[in-house]
């Protein structure tokens, strides 16, 4: 089996991010008791059909729910001059906000309704500087370990090439949402 070009993955990235990007609905918050009567594959199916509000703070970093299954998640954005620290390069918070999301929902993905879940802690590894040239890049998390009470995951921060910009990993804390 022949390895697509780059120019051809870098389509396919742009296409499955345009068509995301077509089905989302504007930004906006569930209240917890919304959220905790929902399975949480149809919770993301949801968000991914345009059914339920994008949460807000993807639009203001401009990433997009791209892939979801149980214990994988992940997400697409492409980094510009509004993430720029004052050195010139996309800002550490960046790369680890993506890892953040990708590797809480990943969680998320496995939990039962009427659980949610906190960060308790957050290790980021940079590998590499991002800039605004790199174009697209996905923010990958899988689920460790799923216990009672905690969750372990681990994210990645790759380009269209696969070059390895971040790598994080992150303890969540299982909660019992209100209803």
């Amino acid at each position: 089996m022949q390895t697509p070009s780059r120019e051809a993955k870098l389509a396919a990235w742009q296409a499955a991010e345009h068509a995301i990007r077509g089905k989302l609905a504007a930004p906006g918050t569930l209240s917890l008791a919304q959220v905790s009567e929902l399975q949480p594959q149809e919770f993301f199916e949801r968000i991914g059909n345009g059914e339920l509000p994008c949460p807000p703070f993807g639009d203001l970093i401009d990433f997009i729910p791209l892939e979801w299954e149980p214990g994988r998640f992940v997400f697409q954005g492409t980094p510009d001059a509004r993430h720029y620290n004052p050195l010139g390069s996309v800002h550490g918070g960046y790369a680890a906000t993506l890892l953040d999301s990708c590797m809480g929902c990943a969680i998320h993905t496995r939990l039962k309704p009427g659980q949610g879940y906190t960060t308790t802690d957050l290790r980021i590894s940079y590998v590499r500087a991002l800039s605004g040239n790199v174009g697209p890049i996905r923010a990958e998390g899988r689920i460790v370990h799923l216990g009672r009470s905690t969750a372990l995951a681990e994210g990645r921060l790759y380009d269209v090439d696969d070059r390895l910009y971040a790598v994080g990993s992150t303890t969540c804390l299982i909660l019992s949402l209100p209803s």
